[in-house]
């Protein structure tokens, strides 16, 4: 059987199973690039059977809803591979244009300074904040989550990506006011999913659901920061959220219920869709 027929096969069994028709070919990209392997030079060969069954395995795993971050057991996030496992959700396209927007703002506001404080609120895998941290250096981040077997991961991806990022357990914004801490930039991307929402299966079988679910209205998170920024925002700070595409109008007004004299601002994704909110102190 060649790449080309085994990828075929894999086509048809997970677009029957409602995955995109693009899955089986990157899914074949992925562990072909683990082995060295150039799939475009060798699609009309025959495949070896150890690839072949490692690739069948993991259609099949597809199939029942695994998403193929878990099956791999990484995502590629802003040009950096982070391990991610049922302990961590996994970073979604969307939320590389959150870091593009933190990184600009960055460079608009604070481009002459040599150090930066960051915070990255509800971390997960790390993503945003180890990614902020590479791009740029002078940037010290320091992040958190509630799971520990989350910011077991982001450690790992840390360690793994030659990060400099700093993690404390706990609640939103409570590690860092019990600590003292106080930050110039404040990115977070929060649970923010209504709890009576449906979601598909491949999401609430196999991702978290204390990264998912923000309460009955999906601003449970928000609130809390909202609440508790004063304590650990410095004077000209900003804050960075993403946030779901029908929560813009209902988000903006909460925060200038909160911030009557910021600067507050939704911005679009590249669909078009409200998906971040910053507000500048």
């Amino acid at each position: 059987m060649t790449y080309h027929e085994l990828i075929m096969q894999g086509r048809e069994r997970l677009f029957a199973a409602g995955q995109g028709e693009q899955a089986a070919q990157l899914l074949m990209v992925e562990y072909c690039n683990q082995k060295g392997i150039n799939l475009y030079l060798e699609m009309e060969n025959e495949i070896g059977e150890e690839l072949k069954n490692v690739y069948l395995k993991a259609v099949e795993e597809m199939e029942q809803g695994k998403p193929m971050g878990y099956v791999l057991g990484y995502e590629w996030f802003y040009g950096y591979d982070f391990i991610v496992n049922k302990g961590v959700l996994i970073p979604r396209p969307e939320t590389e244009e959150l870091v593009g927007l933190v990184l600009g703002m960055y460079d608009d506001k604070f481009s002459e300074r040599e150090s930066v404080d960051v915070f990255d609120v509800a971390t997960g895998s790390g993503a945003i904040g180890i990614s902020l941290a590479l791009e740029e250096p002078r940037m010290k981040v320091i992040a958190s989550d509630i799971s520990e077997e989350a910011l077991e991961v982001a450690e790992q991806n840390n360690k793994k990506l030659g990060a400099n990022v700093k993690f404390l357990c706990g609640s939103m914004l409570d590690p860092f006011v019990e600590q003292g801490y106080h930050c110039d930039i404040l990115v977070c991307n929060p649970p923010y999913i209504p709890s009576e929402e449906k979601m598909e299966h491949s999401v609430v079988d196999y991702e978290p659901h204390v990264a998912l679910f923000g309460g009955n209205d999906g601003l449970e998170f928000y609130k809390d920061v909202f609440e508790k920024a004063n304590l650990v925002c410095k004077e000209k700070a900003f804050l960075a959220f993403e946030m779901g595409y029908q929560q813009g109008e209902s988000l903006s007004n909460l925060a200038k219920s909160y911030f009557p004299n910021a600067n507050i601002v939704v911005h679009k994704d590249m669909s078009g869709k409200d998906r971040m909110l910053t507000i500048e102190l």
